[in-house]
């Protein structure tokens, strides 16, 4: 247990400390002479004080106990059994230390029971083991005693099972130190003892070994902080003067310091030059960080390959920002998980080998990647009735890329797979057409454009339903000393799957407020704890005694505190009243500022307000601020330093740029960078254009010079440009003007082929010439004088200045690649683009025609084949015609088709045809004379026989009579059809025919065809026509006479049924395409010819 006690003549300055005790009231008094004496007590340790009326007031650490010593002298100490007090004097500050007899104490081997002073109860604390002390402040020393009235005391120790956890915090891991640590233990006993025995008590011991790392970074503002080495607590502070005036330290006791402090520097320079971590797979979440150890002058790191350990720290606040430590172990590869997406994160690595840190190493600055969302939390219920629910949610980590949908799924109250109903930007979906009393699991994802995240945790919501019936009282399952067990059932009418609710409550009659909600959930049993027992309490009155202590300067305000948004030239501050104003109200505040990393410091504001700006800052700089206030005693100490940096401001106008002509169409501009303002310049925007007022940006970039490349020659262009930083953008500069220089003239840009007929001069042949036209280009400062125009195999015709041309002596059908050539005074200039043109091709043969179908009343004429097929185009245009009656040709067809059908003609006659071609070059020669002749015209279609029974066995078939046909006799050929079998049984002129043996109750089918008979070169020969409708004949015995003429009268209406709705359409739409025809004939020969 270490027990640091300071002395000073003014109070400690850390209010937060001193807060935890008040100042007792019959320890302060109004003597100057008294002395302030702060006893430190460690978490786990009780210190116990006999106040003036003989009662004993426990005070538990951690916490820091002013005293008042009346004449400056050191209290004594009361302490356990097995430790001793001895009081260290080191660069002028006295402690009470508090150790054990020997070095190899062990808080197992502690009595369990220490005995305190007869007028000192018990106090049993929490843990015996020597916990690590907060800071404390750095004494003044001073004269006087101090009545002994504060005792610490030990309760009874505990034994844990684990004995390497209580080792690290007790005195047994003396045995495990390093040999150096050991040595300096073994000096301050030493020194210890000499002091017990009367030795030298000129000049104080040695201090423990120091932390150089520490040592210089913790004094600040006048105090320091404590360190734990060895079990023993060191006080850092600056060197005060004894009373007498002489220095206190010797040059013995400076000797050995000396050699430690050299020997730790050594050390701490070699851990100090450990290069920064390296770092590699990054992820959204984790990355991985190596380095290598500490090399020494020779590059040997073998050294600390054991036994030395490494501290990394990371921020995500920039690196003037507060880092962090994530890792602190022996590894030289880790992982680091748990970070955030899309984040910039700067890490660093320092080591540590015997008790000594070396400084950090340089940053290493990384952004973690962009991942799918995090896990979302559920959706939360926020309405329900009986047939919907209302479910909102919150927006998870996004993942550094904003979340595009939120996906809710729901099991539709079935229990089973989970389906979409809900897909969407919103954070609220409202499900509605629900049941009653049903419950509903739900489950939540979000999505963004790296991909989906997990799903939520599934809740399940219940729809509302009807009021439910009282419950039953509740039961009593088990009762304690302070908690007490109910259950209860489920009331009456109530599904085994609807979802209730019970609210529990519970009245206090001692409290006087009624009943009070305990419990509300689903669930059929509680458990009630923290009650209270049957307890009296007894309360007796005194009197109130109230000292005022005397005054002192007011102790140090909490750190200042920026008042609102920075600007970029001044801050505005604001602050509280300390915590303790010394016993009078403080009257004025004094706020400093310095310049971070300078020890300088100026007042900037004086005064009583408790908020106040600073001005004439610099923009973009980090300041560092300090306020103390006063009372009528004087000012108090400062408060911790405030780092407050000003907001960037956007840069300076920059300069003119200065813009020079490479050539006619290149400008190199280049500029200056003005100041920045507190933030680096990111870019600069560049504006270039014809026209001093409609300038664009053509660049942006950190370059300091652009090039601006396809420039007009012999043209005024203006310039101008701006710097942008992170706080925004500069004012522009003054614009710059510049004129490139004359060139050769710009390309033709309009080039095309025109229609000979367009201009004056008509060429001898469209086949063997082109026709062009263009557009004078730009002449670029020099006046043009003519063109070159180049076709086919580089060969060029050189122009006037006039802008068409007519290029003559062409192939025919050939196409030719032509582009024009601008030329002024300085030289030729560059050619246009290149146009195809085509010269069109001679006027084409006939081709050959042929006859490919033959009717009696039209004929189907094709032409094309062979090699004149092959030379025709898209644009060749046919035009056939045909001899009439009076010997004229006539067109009857023009088109692009290679058929035609000749209709309305008449049989057998012969017709006249000649065809000729066209195309873009004219038209071609008509072709020869082609003659083609119509066949005969076939009978027509007959009606369906009659059938008459003549006698039993005998029956007669009768059909129509055609006329003859041009001279020609008709013959008929009448077939009897028996199943599948077809039997001709008459042929000839006759119209009649008597058919013999016919059987009775057998079916008889008949067919009649009309056949035409002529004479030609080879003989007779016959045309037949299609045969007539099938008629059934059935054969049956003749009862009478009526029934046998019925039989005759109905097989004669079988032939007469009238025409059917589809016949009546045909007929009527073949009538209607005849007359169509008819009129056409009549429109293309009387009216067109």
């Amino acid at each position: 247990m270490n027990i640091p006690v300071t002395m000073a003549e003014h109070p400690p300055l850390e209010a937060s400390v001193i807060n935890e005790v008040p100042f007792l009231p019959h320890l302060v008094n109004g003597d100057t002479g008294q002395q302030v004496i702060l006893v430190q007590v460690n978490a786990g340790e009780t210190f116990t004080i006999r106040t003036e009326d003989g009662h004993i007031q426990c005070i538990p650490g951690p916490a820091h106990v002013p005293m008042m010593s009346p004449n400056g002298s050191m209290p004594p100490i009361y302490v356990p059994p097995g430790y001793v007090s001895q009081v260290i004097e080191e660069n002028g500050i006295r402690r009470v230390v508090v150790l054990p007899h020997s070095a190899e104490f062990h808080p197992s081997n502690h009595p369990n029971v220490h005995t305190p002073p007869s007028h000192v109860p018990q106090y049993v604390h929490h843990h015996p083991a020597l916990m690590p002390h907060p800071p404390v402040y750095a004494p003044l020393t001073g004269a006087g005693d101090i009545p002994p009235q504060f005792i610490p005391q030990h309760g009874p120790s505990h034994v844990f099972a684990d004995q390497e956890s209580c080792s690290s915090h007790g005195w047994s891991n003396f045995n495990h130190r390093d040999e150096r640590t050991v040595k300096a233990h073994e000096r301050l006993q030493k020194r210890l003892k000499d002091r017990q025995t009367g030795g030298p008590k000129d000049s104080p011991p040695s201090s423990p070994r120091k932390n150089h790392s520490t040592l210089s970074s913790n004094v600040q503002n006048g105090y320091g902080k404590g360190q734990t080495i060895s079990g023993v607590t060191e006080i850092t502070a600056e060197p005060v003067k004894a009373k007498s005036g002489k220095p206190t330290n010797s040059s013995s006791v400076n000797a050995e310091n000396e050699d430690l402090d050299l020997e730790s520097k050594s050390l701490q320079d070699l851990l100090s030059s450990i290069n920064k971590p390296v770092v590699s797979e990054i992820k959204g979440k984790s990355v991985v960080l190596s380095w290598t150890p500490p090399s020494c002058a020779d590059g040997n790191v073998n050294q600390f390959q054991v036994g030395c350990t490494y501290e990394v720290t990371m921020s995500s606040t920039g690196t003037n920002g507060k880092f962090k430590v994530v890792y602190n172990g022996e590894e030289t590869t880790v992982t680091i998980s748990e970070l955030r997406p899309a984040t910039d994160y700067h890490v660093r690595i320092s080591a540590v080998c015997n008790s000594v840190k070396g400084s950090a190493s340089e940053p290493t600055s990384f952004t973690s990647a962009i991942t799918e969302p995090d896990w979302p939390a559920p959706p939360k219920l926020i309405n329900r009735t009986k047939n919907s629910l209302t479910l909102q949610w919150k927006a998870p980590n996004d993942g550094g890329s904003k979340i595009s949908n939120y996906l809710l799924e729901w099991d539709e109250g079935k229990h089973n797979f989970f389906k979409e109903c809900y897909l969407g930007y919103q954070k609220q979906c409202k499900l509605t057409k629900l049941s009653p009393s049903v419950g509903y699991m739900f489950r939540l994802a979000a999505k963004n454009d790296i991909g989906l995240s997990d799903f939520s945790e599934p809740m399940r919501y219940y729809t509302a339903g009807s009021v439910p019936a009282t419950p039953a009282s509740p039961r009593l399952v088990e009762a304690g000393a302070t908690w007490i067990s109910l259950e209860w059932s489920k009331p009456n009418g109530v599904l085994d799957d609807e979802f209730i609710t019970y609210v529990l409550e519970m009245e206090d009659e001692s409290s006087g407020y009624g009943f009070k909600v305990k419990y509300n959930g689903d669930e059929f049993a509680c458990t009630l704890k923290n009650l209270r027992r049957s307890t009296s309490y007894n309360y007796r009155a005194s009197e109130i005694l109230t000292v005022q202590s005397a005054a002192i300067p007011p102790g140090p305000c909490r750190p200042l505190q920026r008042s609102g948004k920075s600007r970029a030239k001044e801050v505005s501050l604001r602050w509280v009243p300390p915590d303790i104003n010394g016993g009078s109200t403080v009257t004025e505040y004094t706020v400093e500022i310095g310049e971070l990393g300078s020890h300088d410091q100026r007042s900037v504001y004086r005064g009583a307000e408790l908020e106040c700006t600073v001005g004439g800052l610099l923009p973009g700089k980090m300041y560092s601020f300090w306020v103390k206030a006063a009372n009528k005693v004087g000012y108090g100490p400062y408060s911790e330093r405030t780092d407050i940096s000003t907001v960037a401001a956007p840069p300076d106008q920059c300069s003119i740029p200065i813009a020079a002509c490479k050539t006619a169409s290149c400008v190199h501009v280049n500029w200056e960078c003005p100041p920045c303002n507190g933030s680096e310049i990111t870019e600069f925007r560049l504006e270039f254009g014809g026209v001093e007022g409609c300038m664009e940006i053509i660049y942006c970039g950190p370059a300091q010079s652009y090039e601006v490349k396809a420039l007009k020659p012999a043209t005024a262009y203006y310039c101008r440009v701006q710097a942008v930083n992170a706080a925004g953008s500069g004012h522009y500069s003054d614009t710059a003007i510049c004129m490139t220089p004359a060139s050769v003239p710009a390309a033709v840009n309009v080039l095309q082929v025109i229609n000979p007929n367009q201009l004056e001069i008509i060429p001898p042949s469209a086949s063997t010439c082109l026709a062009i036209q263009w557009e004078e280009p730009c002449c670029h400062g020099s006046e043009i004088t003519g063109y070159n125009i180049e076709y086919g195999d580089k060969q060029i015709v050189a122009v006037t200045t006039t802008t068409n041309a007519i290029v003559e002596d062409l192939q025919p059908d050939t196409t030719y690649r032509i582009r024009v050539q601008a030329i002024n005074g300085i030289g030729m200039g560059p050619f246009s683009h290149s146009i195809k043109a085509k010269t069109k091709p001679l006027p084409p043969d006939p081709p050959r025609l042929e006859c490919t179908v033959f009717s009696h009343q039209s004929l189907k004429l094709k032409w094309g084949e062979g090699i004149n097929k092959a030379l025709t185009t898209a644009s060749t245009q046919y035009i056939l015609q045909m001899e009439d009656k009076f010997g004229r040709f006539i067109s009857v067809y023009s088109g692009p088709c290679h058929t035609y059908k000749v209709q309305r003609l008449n049989e057998f006659s012969f017709y006249n045809f000649k065809i000729q071609a066209k195309n873009d070059a004219g038209e071609g020669p008509f072709s020869k004379i082609y003659t083609f002749r119509t066949i005969r015209c076939p009978p027509p279609q007959l009606k369906a026989p009659k059938v008459q029974i003549l006698e039993e066995h005998t029956c007669e078939i009768i059909w129509e009579t055609l006329p003859p046909m041009k001279g020609d006799i008709i013959v008929y050929t009448l077939q009897l059809i028996t199943g599948r079998d077809t039997e001709q049984v008459y042929k000839g002129p006759m119209t009649s025919f008597c058919l013999a043996n016919v059987q009775t109750s057998c079916e008889y089918k008949f067919r009649v065809c009309a056949g035409r008979q002529y004479q030609d070169a080879i003989g007779i020969q016959e045309l037949y026509g299609p045969y007539s409708p099938i008629v059934s004949f059935s054969s049956h015995k003749h009862e009478s006479t009526s029934i046998s003429s019925e039989t005759t009268v109905a097989l004669t209406k079988i032939p007469k049924e009238t025409l059917s709705d589809e016949h009546f359409a045909a007929l009527i739409l073949v009538a209607f395409a005849g007359l169509s025809i008819l009129f056409a004939f009549i429109i293309q020969y009387f009216v067109i010819k």
